[in-house]
C-alpha cells in the first residue's frame, strides 16, 4: 500500500522506528508524492533546521523539485543571508514577501494578524502562483504542544495536499541527519536558538518545548504563525 494512504499510529511510530527507518520512510513519502503530483509538488522552506532536512531529502529524491521561501521585514539578517545563499545555489526556489503597510509593532498588539499578513498571505500567493497541488513541510509532532495531532498526509484545503515527511522525527534525529549528510544550517543555531522566526518574536529558551521561545509574552507563546492552521487555497474562507 502507498504510504500516502497510510493510517498508521503516528505517536507509536515516533518511538518504535529507528533513525534509518525514519529517513527511508520520509524519502519514500516524498518519492511517492512526487510520482503522483510531479511539478505540482513544491517544498516550503522556512530556513530552519527541519526545512533544510526536508529540502535535502527532496533533492535526493529528484533534483527538479521546486521550493519556496516566505520571508518578512522582521527576519534576522543572519536568516536573510542564509536565504540568499540557498536561493543562489537553488534558483528553483522562489521567495515571497508581503510588503504591505501595517501598524507599527503589530507583532505586539495583534501577533495573529501580523502573522496572517506577513506569513499566511505570502504562502497563499506561493501556492497559487506556483500551481501547487501538494506542498511539503518540515513539521514534526514532537516539536511542540501545538503539533501533536498532525498526520503525514493531510488535506485541510480541498484539492491541496500537505505532506509532512519528517513528522515522526525527534529533534536529535534532525541534528543527526544534518551532521551525517553535512547539510548547512542557519548560523543562528550556534547562538542557542532551537526554533527560528521573526527577530522581535523569537528568543533563546531553555524550556523543554522547542518552540517555547516563539511569541513569548503573548497569547501565541509557543504557538503557530497560521500556515498550518488557516485555509491556504485562494478564495477559501477563514
Amino acid at each position: 500500500m502507498s504510504l500516502l494512504e497510510n493510517t498508521d499510529d503516528i505517536k507509536a511510530l515516533v518511538n518504535s522506528l529507528n533513525f534509518k527507518e525514519k529517513v527511508d520512510r520520509s524519502m519514500r513519502l516524498i518519492a511517492e508524492a512526487y510520482e503522483r503530483y510531479g511539478d505540482k509538488l513544491v517544498v516550503a522552506n522556512s530556513l530552519g533546521k527541519d526545512s533544510v532536512v526536508i529540502w535535502d531529502l527532496a533533492k535526493r529524491v529528484n533534483s527538479k523539485i521546486r521550493g519556496f521561501v516566505v520571508t518578512t521585514r522582521y527576519k534576522p539578517q543572519a536568516t536573510k543571508d542564509f536565504m540568499d545563499k540557498l536561493v543562489k545555489q537553488y534558483p528553483e526556489t522562489k521567495v515571497f514577501q508581503n510588503d504591505a503597510e501595517i501598524p507599527d509593532e503589530l507583532y505586539k498588539t495583534d501577533p495573529d494578524e501580523c502573522c496572517r499578513i506577513l506569513k499566511v498571505e505570502p504562502v497563499r500567493w506561493a501556492i497559487e502562483e506556483m500551481g501547487v497541488d501538494c506542498w511539503v513541510t518540515g513539521l514534526r509532532s514532537t516539536e511542540g504542544r501545538t503539533r501533536t495531532d498532525y498526520k503525514e498526509v493531510e488535506e485541510r484545503d480541498k484539492g491541496l495536499i500537505k505532506l509532512n515527511p519528517i513528522l515522526l522525527w525527534k529533534e536529535r534525529e534532525v541534528w543527526q541527519y544534518l551532521a551525517l549528510y553535512n547539510v548547512p544550517v542557519n548560523p543562528l543555531y550556534k547562538e542557542g536558538y532551537r526554533s527560528l522566526g521573526c527577530e522581535p518574536c523569537t528568543r533563546i529558551s531553555n524550556e523543554e518545548d522547542e518552540r517555547a521561545g516563539r511569541w513569548l509574552d503573548t497569547s501565541k507563546c509557543g504557538g503557530e504563525c497560521g500556515i498550518h492552521t488557516r485555509p491556504l487555497k485562494a478564495g477559501a474562507a477563514e
